[in-house]
């Protein structure tokens, strides 16, 4: 089962970086799923930090920057795989 818990709002594409901000809970470990019109992939959510500090869990409404393994746009939307 999977559960929208944001939304990608930047990529910086050199560090592979996503900026998502958050409508639900995303703790470090758990599995998310990232897809849009060309996305769509599924992975483990690994380093997160926000303004530039590690975090192992974040909130709704907060924006995180988590390194992804493929290439994402703004505007696909991350799900968590329950």
């Amino acid at each position: 089962m999977e559960k929208k818990v944001g939304e990608v709002t930047h990529y910086w594409s050199k560090i592979g970086v996503a900026g998502i901000k958050l409508t639900g809970t995303l703790s470090q470990g758990e599995t998310i799923r990232i897809k849009g019109a060309t996305t769509d992939f599924v992975q483990n959510v690994g380093s997160m930090e926000i303004e530039h500090q590690k975090f192992e869990t974040a909130e709704r409404g907060q924006e995180v920057g988590l390194k992804v393994e493929e290439k994402v746009r703004r505007g696909d939307t991350v799900y968590k795989v329950e």
